[in-house]
């Protein structure tokens, strides 16, 4: 989690009118998340989304994903990725300790490769504080729905999928439970919030299990690390 550096930035701009809210999206609930909260010491809401609720609301796919909403309830921003202000994943991952796992030692080296843009994405951030809905950055209602990741039927069946997963998780039926991921996998192949979250509760990294056909390190070689999270329209 980021919660440090949204905390950074958010002593930065709350004092010209903007609130960060940061939701950590865990089936596991309090327990997962809590510490990581408590650590960063955040002055911001800071929630957990056990249910994935706001996956469904606003159609994140990924994290660190992102909204922009004003000060009369409008989103003026959809879902897109959301990089907290710190440096590109490339210079996070420059140097690998010698005695790192080979397999954590792979994930790293495809994570340098992806793409992100945190001094772009935090400038246009500001730039809305300053300038409100006179800020280029500011899109229009019906630029926000153009710009809106479609949700077809598969999708609408893939987030109930993923809910009863997520419901018999919690219940103890396991075994029934991973039927209900594998066919949310299926139905919203693009969604990494769902296979994350999956693969997470099978292995913290992540990596291949006798549970699912699919991993984060696989998936993300399949696609290029480049594509991990798609361009902003600016």
């Amino acid at each position: 989690m980021d919660l440090p550096v949204w905390q950074a930035l958010r002593a930065e701009l709350h004092p010209k009118g903007l609130e960060i809210v940061t939701v950590a999206l865990d089936t596991g609930g309090a327990e997962a998340a809590r510490p990581w909260i408590e650590a960063a010491h955040p002055e911001h809401p800071s929630l957990i989304d056990q249910a994935h609720v706001t996956d469904e609301l606003f159609g994140f796919t990924n994290v660190p994903n992102g909204v922009w909403i004003d000060e009369h309830g409008m989103l003026v921003r959809p879902a897109e990725p959301a990089w907290p202000p710190r440096e590109p994943a490339a210079a996070r991952y420059d140097e690998i300790p010698a005695d790192t796992p080979e397999r954590l030692r792979q994930m790293l080296g495809e994570a340098r490769k992806i793409r992100t843009d945190p001094a772009g994405y935090v400038a246009a951030l500001r730039d809305w504080v300053e300038l409100g809905a006179a800020s280029r950055y500011a899109l229009t209602p019906d630029e926000v729905v153009e710009r809106s990741q479609p949700r077809p039927a598969a999708h609408a069946r893939a987030a109930a999928a993923f809910e009863l997963a997520q419901h018999l998780w919690r219940s103890g039926r396991r075994d029934g439970a991973v039927v209900w991921f594998r066919e949310a996998h299926r139905l919203h192949p693009d969604n990494w919030t769902y296979k994350r979250q999956a693969w997470s509760l099978a292995d913290p990294l992540q990596g291949p299990t006798e549970l699912y056909d699919s991993d984060w390190l696989s998936d993300i070689r399949a696609i290029g690390a480049e594509n991990y999270y798609p361009t902003i329209a600016w």
